[in-house]
């Protein structure tokens, strides 16, 4: 159940992101999901019933996860408005990939194997080839350099989450908790563009609840997968997000290159290795 859970969530999460690339304003839109994917992480906590945080520490843990989760939001919005949707998911994806699975290894003491290994360099051969046959086609260097930095944001808040799990969190709150330290952080990244007002497409609000639904949806998930298998195997199968984000990407009337779908399916044949390795 916990792998199930694991690809449900990564076809979700692929899902809100496909949802955001459609807005014209992905730095405005995506402050819009937060706000209710939050409304929804309440409920679901609440609805939960039973002690948040059973120990001070998972409380700071999932307060760390909230900053993380304010970084992703704001860089993951930025990437998207300079880049084409399935560039910018399977740097950020992939890039998380490559830190978390050695932190994973040497902080966490999960296991390392030599198929895990090797789902590594495949992961580093794919996002090399994504982003310098990317170079130029739609993809300006501000686009990858916040992909970049989003791929280190993913990074932090699956550490941080699986340690506040450890620690006695419960999913739905954990969650919420994280997203209303989230919200501040993205709001303010708005400041500047809220005075020259942002443009929305005609049933925005719907769109981007729906977003916020599927976003809740795919973190609670992830969350009970997380708990179950640990940061690294989690994260790898989470990142399968990469196969749906490719074909959501046609979609949205994106063209890889061959060299572009080439390196997205070595970043998903490496995660699908670590994973069973």
């Amino acid at each position: 159940m916990p792998f199930a859970a694991l690809l449900l969530s990564a076809f979700l999460h692929a899902s809100w992101n496909a949802l955001l690339k459609r807005e014209r304003a992905p730095e405005a839109a995506v402050a819009g999901v937060l706000s209710f994917a939050l409304l929804f992480a309440v409920a679901a906590a609440l609805a939960a019933g039973r002690p948040a945080f059973e120990t001070p520490a998972a409380l700071r843990w999932a307060l760390a996860a909230g900053v993380f989760e304010g970084l992703y939001f704001v860089t993951l919005a930025a990437a998207l408005a300079r880049a084409d949707f399935g560039v910018v998911y399977t740097v950020a994806r992939g890039g998380a990939m490559l830190v978390v699975w050695p932190t994973a290894a040497l902080l966490l003491r999960e296991s390392v194997s030599a198929r895990g290994a090797l789902g590594a360099s495949l992961i580093g051969a794919g996002l090399a080839l994504t982003t310098i046959r990317a170079a130029g086609r739609r993809v300006s260097g501000a686009g990858m350099a916040f992909a970049v930095a989003c791929a280190g944001a993913i990074a932090g808040y699956h550490l941080c989450y699986d340690r506040a799990l450890a620690a006695g969190a419960h999913p739905p709150p954990l969650f919420a908790v994280a997203l209303a330290t989230a919200l501040p952080l993205v709001a303010g990244s708005l400041r500047g563009r809220l005075r020259h007002g942002i443009a929305f497409r005609p049933g925005s609000a719907m769109r981007l609840a729906f977003g916020g639904l599927l976003c809740t949806g795919s973190f609670l998930l992830f969350l009970s997968g997380l708990a179950a298998v640990g940061a690294g195997a989690a994260l790898t199968l989470r990142n399968t997000s990469i196969v749906f984000a490719q074909g959501l990407a046609l979609l949205l009337g994106e063209r890889p290159t061959r060299a572009q779908a080439i390196g997205a399916s070595l970043v998903a044949a490496g995660a699908a290795l670590v994973s069973s390795g």
